[in-house]
Parts: C-alpha cells; structure tokens; sequence
C-alpha cells in the first residue's frame, strides 16, 4: 500500500515536471514581452493606459499557457496557439511604444 502512494507521487511529480518545461520558448518570449512592457513604461514610451491593456493580454496568454499544460501534454496545435498570441502581443507592444507620430513638436 505505501509503495503504490509513492510509486503515484514520483509519477504525478514526473507528468507535471514534464509539462512545465514542454514550452520552454513560450516562457522565454513571455518574460521578455513582460520586460519590454516595463521598459517602456520606465522610457515614457508607454502611459499607463497603454501599459494595462498589454498587461491584461500577457496574463490572458499565462493563463492560456497554464490550460495547455494541465493535462500534461502540450500537443503541436496547442504550442501554435500559444505562438500566435504571442505574436500578435509582440506586434500590440511595438504598436503601443512607437505610436507617436511626432516626437518633436514644433
């Protein structure tokens, strides 16, 4: 009986070890979108309603990223899908910073 509890623990352990490095370049671009954001609101590129909305869309993608895992398996389609939000939030970021037409008004 206890050698099933544990043999049940290291297999729960092992799926969910698994799961969270199955996306290793989703976590890369998250963590560098979430610094391009800070950076931009550090710069003044980015006001704080700018800010909240791409704020609102990386923690949609977190979550998203979260679901794909739960099952233990990211599949292909799902991986996809994780890339294509994180593009279209990449293009959202430079949209945001580089939104002024004139930066020197005369």
């Amino acid at each position: 009986m206890k050698t099933n509890f544990i043999l049940v623990a290291l297999l729960l352990t092992v799926t969910v070890a698994l799961a969270q490095s199955q996306t290793p370049r989703a976590d890369v671009r998250q963590k560098s979108q979430r610094a391009r954001i800070a950076e931009g609101r550090a710069s003044g590129e980015l006001t704080p309603g700018e800010a909240a909305p791409l704020n609102k869309q990386q923690r949609h993608i977190r979550r998203a990223e979260r679901r794909a895992k739960a099952d233990g398996e990211v599949t292909p389609a799902e991986k996809a899908r994780l890339e294509r939000k994180q593009d279209r939030a990449s293009r959202n970021i430079r949209r945001a910073k580089h939104n002024k037409l004139d930066r020197n008004p005369d």
